[in-house]
């Protein structure tokens, strides 16, 4: 994964290609709208005012680098001595008094674009983080030094300010929810420090998760984006600001046609939350989900699998007061559909704060409303994790029954302290799993506690034994367990019966 970020060199190496006769007389007989649409220069004459370069500065801690530990005597020793010297350089020279190594100042190079005509530009925070001092180069070269409103790294935007000498141009942000695979764009920006550089391709994808963060939802381009194309704008053919380019990936540093924009629908609310607030705030549900598996759907009689499956929920969050419980499948939010966990968080982050809106829920196979008013999300949050637990071998041996590929005992004192159960959590541990069995590939381990069996509370065994035998009976295929760590945190697996 590569982000678009300035080249480090300017050196560049023309690289030439033969092109036989006849090739170049099939090409020509290509029509035009092959090409591609023929307004495209009218756009770039419209907007390229308002495109700007980022130049950035930061000083860097030059750090020494230790001479490696070689045996007295080595035929390299007398190599890395010189070496390491050399690099630390002579008093005097790039080294102090001691030759140790100094800070030095660094710059790189991106894109943007302006927005607002008072001097209001947006641009990725990887093109000015940790910077010293930003500036912003205009389309004629003027040169201003501008100041940071705001950034939001989990969208890797960031918006500047800066004193107009002269009046601008600026641009508008366009509906990304309407662009449509195929439809032309023009990204422009300021690829390996060459300045201004107009671009065209067709939008690839939609809504594309790349796992770059909690919101992901990329436009993918194959227009050429490279180094320093970073925050510069993907244009529609009206000339409106569909998407911000952000990364691209390539085994090679340049362009192979697969670029990423950060959708204006995404875009123009950070970047009015920036203005107004200079930080991001985003709504809170207060709920832990999952994934809904086909298993997991077959378990819940949802057909379709769809939604987000609540596998806990916060004690001082929103959903608590509202009835949201573990088990329930969100599949609406505020009017809009949720198709996986991945559209919950990101509808929920963009929904004001206090807001309060409508959440559908399938809870036991029915659908029901619930009413809540959104909280604020905190960055410092912690992301909560199921961790392995350690094990104390010496502890006396539990009386175990086995279900479902799992050696599974009634809680006692002596497992809690065994597997740092809390005493707020129920249910019955599991103390063994059979490696080839489904509970393994569902990465069940000892110290687990099953809590529901199908949504119902079990405290022993036999209680998980005799739902599994029911279900079998009635010709289920799977069953849902709610599973939690010994910290009460919780998640739902489904295991195959048969």
């Amino acid at each position: 994964m590569t982000a678009a970020r300035p080249a480090l060199s300017r050196r560049f190496r023309m690289m030439g290609a033969a092109i036989s006769i006849g090739a170049a007389s099939m090409l020509s007989s290509v029509p035009a709208f092959a090409r591609g649409p023929e307004g495209i220069a009218d756009i770039a004459e419209k907007v390229i005012d308002a495109v700007v370069n980022i130049s950035t500065s930061q000083t860097v801690e030059a750090k020494d680098r230790t001479m490696p530990q070689l045996p007295p005597g080595s035929p390299f020793e007398e190599f890395f001595d010189d070496f390491f010297k050399n690099r630390r350089g002579p008093p005097g020279k790039g080294g102090d008094k001691s030759g140790e190594f100094q800070p030095r100042k660094t710059n790189s190079l991106g894109s943007g674009f302006i927005v607002d005509t008072a001097g209001i530009v947006v641009t990725n925070n990887h093109v000015i983080a940790d910077a010293d001092e930003i500036n912003v180069i205009l389309n004629d070269g003027t040169k201003i030094k501008a100041e940071l409103v705001g950034v939001d790294k989990k969208t890797d935007l960031a918006v500047l300010k800066f004193k107009p000498p002269k009046p601008l141009t600026a641009v508008k942000f366009g509906d990304s929810d309407k662009i449509r695979l195929g439809d032309w764009v023009v990204a422009i920006g300021n690829p390996f420090s060459l300045g201004g550089t107009v671009t065209a391709g067709i939008v690839s994808a939609k809504n594309r998760d790349i796992s770059q963060g909690p919101y992901d939802s990329y436009i993918q381009t194959d227009a050429a984006i490279n180094r320093g194309n970073s925050g510069g704008p993907l244009f529609n053919l009206d000339g409106e600001v569909i998407g911000v380019n952000t990364l691209i990936i390539s085994p090679t540093g340049g362009s192979i046609g697969l670029g990423f924009a950060v959708p204006s629908k995404t875009v123009a609310g950070v970047v009015d939350q920036l203005q107004k607030f200079g930080e991001l705030r985003r709504g809170w549900l207060g709920v832990r989900i999952q994934q809904v598996t086909d298993e997991i759907a077959d378990s819940l009689n949802i057909k379709p699998a769809r939604g987000a499956l609540v596998a806990g929920v916060d004690d001082k969050g929103p959903a608590k007061p509202a009835g949201i419980e573990p088990g329930d499948v969100v599949v609406k939010f505020d009017g809009k559909d949720v198709k996986d966990p991945k559209d919950l968080s990101r509808i929920v982050a963009d929904t004001a704060v206090g807001k309060e809106v409508d959440v559908v829920v399938i809870r036991k196979g029915n659908e029901e409303t619930r009413k809540v008013t959104l909280g604020r999300l905190e960055d410092n949050e912690k992301v909560q994790q199921v961790n392995a637990k350690s094990k104390d071998d010496s502890a006396e041996k539990p009386v175990t029954q086995k279900a479902l590929g799992l050696d599974l005992a009634a809680l006692s004192k002596d497992l809690r302290t065994k597997y740092k159960i809390k005493d707020s959590v129920k249910g019955v541990v599991v103390t063994g799993v059979d490696g080839n069995s489904d509970a393994a590939e569902k990465r069940l381990s000892a110290g687990d506690v099953i809590v529901e069996v199908a949504q119902e509370a079990v405290s022993s065994a036999a209680d998980i034994k005799k739902r599994v035998d029911q279900l079998k009976k009635d010709g289920k295929k799977s069953v849902l367990l709610l599973v939690s760590n010994g910290d009460g945190e919780l998640r739902f697996v489904a295991l195959g019966v048969q």
